[in-house]
C-alpha cells in the first residue's frame, strides 16, 4: 500500500479549505498513493480552541452530508481509499468523526471520537459527544484500516481493539500544537502501539497558525517493527507518501509473538481497578 498523509492548514474560507484537499487528492495519487488520510478537522479552523460552543457549532453536518460526499466523488473518480475527518451532527448530538470512504466512492462506515478531553486550548467537552462506533476496522480496496482519533491514541485498550479487529493500519487524525507534550513522546507512543500490536500505523496532523494554537505538522509513519518510514516537516503544508509493505505484517514481532502468546483471561478484573 502507497499511503498519502494530507498535512495541511485551515483558514476561515472552509471552500478553499475543501478544495486545497480535493486538490491535495490529486496529488496524491499522481504520486502512486492507493489511501490518503486528512488531519483533524481539516477543512475548518481550530475552533475547539476556544470554550463554549460559538458559532462554529453551527458547521456541524450529517455524514453523509456535503463534504463528505464531495470527497466520496473524488475518490471514486481517483480511485483512492479517503479518510477524512469533520464536525458531525446527528440529531441533536455532534461527534469528532472520520468518514472511511473506499476506492469506489463507497461510504464504508464512520468512526467517531471515543474519548474527549477538555483543557487549555482543547475544549473538546463542549463541542462533542463522546463516540459511540467502538473501534472499527474497515476492508479497503487498498487494505483493513482502523481510525484512532487524536486523543483516542492514548488508550491502548483502542490500539489493541483494532490489532484484535484484523487492523493491517490505523490512521491517526490529529490536531496536535507545537510543544504540546514532551518532545518526541507523541511518536513514541504510536511506534510502541504499532510493535505491541502488528499493524503499520500513520499519524497525520494539521499544521499551521491559528493564533491561539500552532499546529505543529510533522506527521509521520510507522512499520509494525516501530521503525518510522516517512515523517513530514514542521509547520508546512506536505502531501507526504508512505511505502507500507503489507507483506510484511504475518511476521512481524507481535503477529508472531506477542498476540500469539496473550493470555486475556487473566486480566479482565484489571479494568475494575482505580487508583
Amino acid at each position: 500500500m502507497k499511503l498519502a498523509l494530507v498535512q495541511q492548514h485551515a483558514t476561515d474560507d472552509r471552500e478553499a479549505n475543501v478544495q486545497r484537499g480535493l486538490r491535495a487528492m490529486e496529488e496524491a495519487k499522481g504520486r502512486g498513493a492507493d489511501a490518503v488520510v486528512f488531519p483533524e478537522l481539516a477543512f475548518v479552523r481550530f475552533f475547539p480552541s476556544r470554550p463554549g460552543r460559538h458559532e462554529a457549532a453551527q458547521g456541524a453536518e450529517p455524514i453523509p452530508g456535503p463534504t463528505t460526499r464531495r470527497f466520496m466523488e473524488k475518490a471514486a473518480e481517483l480511485g483512492l481509499v479517503t479518510v477524512i475527518n469533520l464536525y458531525e451532527r446527528e440529531g441533536d448530538s455532534c461527534f469528532d468523526a472520520s468518514p472511511v470512504i473506499d476506492a469506489d466512492g463507497r461510504l464504508l462506515g464512520v468512526t467517531r471520537m471515543l474519548h474527549v478531553t477538555d483543557f487549555p486550548g482543547f475544549h473538546e467537552k463542549d463541542y462533542y459527544q463522546p463516540g459511540d462506533t467502538g473501534a472499527q476496522v474497515y476492508a479497503t480496496r487498498a487494505g483493513r484500516i482502523g481510525v484512532a482519533i487524536c486523543y483516542d491514541r492514548h488508550y491502548p485498550e483502542v490500539m489493541r481493539a483494532l490489532a484484535l479487529g484484523g487492523a493491517d493500519l490505523v490512521v491517526i487524525p490529529q490536531a496536535g500544537t507545537v510543544g504540546e507534550w514532551p518532545e518526541g513522546l507523541f511518536e513514541a507512543e504510536v511506534r510502541v502501539a504499532a510493535f505491541q500490536n502488528g499493524y503499520f500505523a500513520a499519524l497525520c496532523n494539521r499544521v499551521g497558525d491559528e493564533g491561539d494554537l500552532v499546529f505543529a505538522g510533522e506527521s509521520f509513519a510507522s512499520d509494525a517493527e516501530g521503525r518510522i518510514l516517512a515523517r513530514a516537516g514542521a509547520l508546512t503544508d506536505e502531501v507526504l507518501i508512505a511505502d507500507l509493505d503489507l507483506g510484511l505484517l504475518p511476521t512481524c514481532t507481535a503477529r508472531s509473538l506477542f498476540l500469539r502468546d496473550r493470555r486475556p483471561e487473566l486480566c479482565p478484573a484489571l479494568v475494575s481497578v482505580r487508583a
